[in-house]
């Protein structure tokens, strides 16, 4: 008998400390899963998101101020759903699973920035954001603030910043000296300059665009510098894929050492970089290019 309450008490000691052990164990992966969530959720916030909420807010309220009168004063539903679409495509382009794939290829990384300076610019600029935003304001401080840009467009200056081949002139040196391989390592390894490279993509992208959408809209610019600034843009990020295409070796340190321990194939990597650059990135371009040739051909015959 006692042999028996022995053993008894035996296994519930060794039941209740498996009991325990579990419970440690469950309250362990429970606070590393907690961990990540909250290293995810501040990753989040602090960029892009609370940035394009905000952004968001302020859209949406222009709109609707700019609404009220009916007929949306110069925006339509079509205009602000690209604008709500451009901002949808930051907020993957830099928190989805293209930036998690991006951490350790390189092909995932270029479409990064051919999404940033190629498809997100257009898009949130077809959505009028100044016309909108300056809708929150009074009338009287909307002109006040809109002064100096109209003065500074009766500057000589003025038009060499406003013309699209200047700004392609601008977008392709950055895009190319970014792609430089001790530039490239450089944003890589260091969170800031990771940053900034991808808003000089965002700022360069959105000049661009801006700048060709001025030569479609205003009847007065001519669409020669526009389509120039289309076929120079596709160019130089064309020579940019074919040469990352073809190089007969990896050109990236960073990204060769990661294909390494992942056991990829860095310079396949590099090759389907390359062909993301050279042919979708440049369906934009010819969209934009084949626009302005039909309203340039449209104007010529005075329809």
């Amino acid at each position: 008998m006692r042999r028996g309450a022995e053993r008894v008490r035996q296994c519930c000691s060794l039941r209740n400390l498996s009991h325990i052990l579990l419970f440690a164990s469950s309250q362990t992966a429970l606070a590393h899963e907690a961990d990540a969530a909250r290293a995810t959720f501040l990753h989040l916030v602090s960029w892009p998101l609370f940035p394009l909420l905000l952004v968001f807010v302020l859209y949406s309220l222009g709109l609707r101020q700019l609404w009220r009168g009916g007929g949306g004063r110069g925006v339509s539903c079509i205009q602000a759903g690209s604008f709500i679409a451009g901002g949808a495509l930051v907020l993957i382009t830099w928190s989805g699973p293209l930036n998690r794939g991006a951490a350790s290829s390189l092909a995932a990384h270029v479409a990064q920035h051919m999404v940033l300076m190629a498809a997100v610019p257009p898009l949130l600029l077809l959505g009028r954001p100044g016309v909108v935003t300056l809708g929150l304001l009074p009338t009287r401080t909307a002109r006040a603030l809109t002064a100096p840009l109209r003065k500074a467009r009766r500057l000589q200056f003025w038009a060499l910043l406003a013309s699209p081949v200047t700004a392609m002139l601008v977008q392709s040196a950055v895009m190319w000296s970014w792609h430089l391989p001790a530039a490239m390592d450089l944003a890589i390894q260091n969170a800031g300059w990771h940053g900034v490279m991808h808003a000089s993509f965002l700022a360069t992208g959105l000049w661009f665009w801006a700048a060709l959408l001025r030569s479609i809209r205003n009847p007065d610019a001519g669409a020669g510098s526009g389509a120039l600034a289309i076929v120079g843009s596709m160019m130089a990020m064309g020579l940019l894929g074919a040469l990352l295409t073809f190089a007969d070796r990896p050109r990236y340190p960073v990204y060769a050492e990661l294909a390494a321990q992942l056991g990829r194939s860095a310079l396949g990597d590099q090759q389907l970089a390359g062909l993301i650059m050279w042919v979708p990135s440049a369906l934009p371009y010819l969209i934009g290019g084949l626009i302005i040739t039909a309203l340039w051909l449209r104007r010529d015959r005075g329809c």
